[in-house]
């Protein structure tokens, strides 16, 4: 089960003035679940994407590039259960006709819909199904359907991920609603599994950009279950402009605003690694003192993406010279590494330390280790001692279910 995830509710989620949402059970991969979504926008909305950095991109990826490139964009549209990852030319031309069917319905351009799949690589989308489920999607357009959406948009999440929050800026009330799904194939390089953020606040589409890149670095790009990059990553940032502020471009309230949106995206983040795959700890790992924040994430991940640091986690085992192991051989992902002292660390769990002077701490007592490993929540502190960078990076562990969903995926 997710590791402490609330219980989405209905009322948790506040509609966005300026988005509507309806969904459809198309059956792409299985009868009776939601695996269509689609998503209007008011004109003049600002969108903003960052993609996956992984080459082998999905069809879909590539066709939402080009059209943010190119249009303002009006519509969003989702399917799961098939990643359209993986399908040459026909997957291309697949997620185009997608976004054709989606404007026909909505009386839009073609270019300016936005297309986002995920599920099984390889493999063509059914389309037959997929547009069939557009029109009902587009039937049951409504601003307060995010609940609906967040479950529209799983695959082997347990728990649907979302979150409202809103804020005071220039006399005017702006809300923020996000969903997100994944739980396995992530450590995103860029953004989530995908991602959508919005905001009725009125802001440029340039700024817009700068803030989904900022969102996607503070958040979906310090997390991962097992270490692999999707085809499909996607991270949406809208701003409809609804809210009557006047355009913010910088200052305090544009502060405001980055901060309510980031806690958002924090909080998305942070929940596909609770839902992580058979994940039964969650592992918030800080490295400080580094010297660049890069080498701080490359330790952080190091630690969290150890199939051995997983596996005792799962276990409650505190076999922590695993951690240290981790943390030697960071410098392949990092050359700034190339020179790390062992002698300078620091490692702590929770506040136990464990590690110092290149060895086990004359202090630390097992029994110590073992009450903090007991717990859901763990927190793993670095101390690199070679500058004033820091990172953080939240992972969870590999139990016996995490190969058993990987190994029953396609079936």
């Amino acid at each position: 089960m997710p590791v402490n995830i609330p219980s989405l509710q209905a009322s948790d989620l506040l509609p966005v003035a300026g988005v509507e949402l309806g969904w459809a059970e198309a059956g792409i991969k299985k009868p009776n679940r939601k695996d269509v979504l689609v998503v209007r926008l008011a004109e003049g909305s600002a969108v903003a994407g960052v993609f996956t950095e992984n080459r082998f991109c999905a069809a879909p990826v590539t066709v939402s590039r080009q059209h943010l490139a190119s249009s303002a964009i009006r519509a969003l549209v989702v399917n799961t259960g098939c990643a359209n990852a993986g399908t040459g030319e026909e997957g291309l031309k697949n997620a185009q006709a997608t976004c054709q069917a989606v404007a026909d319905q909505l009386g839009l351009p073609a270019s300016s819909v936005l297309p986002f799949s995920t599920g099984v690589i390889l493999e063509q989308l059914p389309m037959d199904r997929l547009l069939a489920g557009v029109p009902k999607a587009v039937a049951n357009l409504k601003e307060n359907n995010w609940f609906d959406a967040a479950f529209a948009i799983m695959t082997t999440d347990i728990a649907p991920k979302a979150m409202s929050k809103q804020v005071s800026i220039a006399g005017k009330t702006v809300t923020i609603t996000g969903i997100a799904k994944g739980a396995g194939m992530i450590q995103p390089n860029m953004a989530t599994m995908l991602g959508y953020l919005a905001t009725d606040a009125a802001i440029d589409a340039t700024t817009l950009q700068s803030f989904a890149k900022r969102l996607a670095d503070e958040s979906f790009n310090c997390i991962t279950v097992d270490g692999d990059t999707s085809t499909n990553d996607s991270f949406i940032v809208i701003a409809t402009g609804k809210a009557g502020n006047a355009p913010l471009q910088a200052g305090a309230d544009l502060d405001t605003l980055y901060a309510a949106m980031k806690e958002v995206a924090q909080y998305l983040a942070k929940a596909i690694v609770r839902d992580g795959e058979g994940a039964t700890k969650f592992m918030t790992i800080q490295v400080e003192g580094g010297k660049t924040q890069a080498e701080c994430k490359a330790v952080g991940y190091a630690i969290g993406n150890s199939p051995l640091v997983k596996t005792a986690f799962f276990a409650s085992d505190p076999n922590l010279g695993r951690i240290l192991a981790a943390i030697g051989y960071a410098p392949r992902q990092c050359d700034s590494l190339k020179d790390l002292n062992t002698d300078t660390i620091k490692v702590y769990l929770g506040d136990v330390l464990v590690a110092e002077n290149g060895g086990r701490a004359a202090s630390y007592q097992e029994s110590a280790g073992q009450n903090v490993m007991n717990e859901a929540e763990i927190t793993i502190r670095v101390v690199l001692g070679r500058g004033a960078e820091n990172a953080t990076v939240w992972a969870c562990d590999f139990s016996y279910d995490y190969v058993k969903i990987n190994a029953d995926y396609r079936s």
